[in-house]
């Protein structure tokens, strides 16, 4: 019986709209861990990262996971780079469906390159920059997005498509 879903994908992949909407549909309720970090912490993550470093960053994040993973009836879109630290996709794919919502470079930057101005990590890169760096990244991540039990392609399915692979599951708490 899923109890949890948790959402992995780089940013800008959808995790949050898919979660807003899989919350509609499910009735769960819905949790991105970056705002419950932000909220959690009273600063962005971009100052904790610039006061305390990646590293303290990644600790809090995963201790914030391990309290989730307790809830049930609970939507979880992670930040992108969640699964690539410690235990945490053997955690997620231990206590819910995992589904990495994966897409075209392409697709990614052209999301992207219209959220510079509130993604710290691509503010300023050009069209060129941002593809390479999201090509350097999912070279990066994608081994552990591909841990997922569902991998996806968000070019195709859409939120519609998601939502319909969810339900005819049959596996979800109700």
């Amino acid at each position: 019986m899923i109890t949890r879903i948790f959402l992995i994908g780089f940013m800008g992949s959808g995790k949050s709209t898919l979660g807003k909407r899989l919350k509609t549909e499910l009735g769960w309720d819905f949790i991105d861990l970056d705002d419950y970090f932000e909220e959690r912490f009273n600063t962005t993550i971009k100052q904790y990262f610039a006061d305390y470093g990646e590293n303290a960053f990644r600790e809090a994040e995963r201790s914030m996971l391990s309290e989730l993973v307790n809830k049930e009836k609970l939507i979880i879109a992670t930040g992108g780079g969640t699964p690539c630290y410690f235990n945490n996709m053997e955690v997620m794919n231990s206590h819910g469906l995992t589904i990495y919502i994966q897409l075209s470079i392409e697709t990614i930057a052209g999301r992207l390159s219209e959220a510079k101005q509130v993604r710290p990590l691509i503010i300023g890169k050009t069209g060129d920059e941002l593809r390479d760096f999201i090509t350097e990244k999912l070279q990066d991540r994608e081994p552990y997005y591909n841990q997922a039990k569902v991998i996806a392609d968000g070019d195709v399915l859409g939120v519609d498509g998601f939502v319909r692979i969810i339900n005819a599951s049959g596996e979800l708490m109700k």
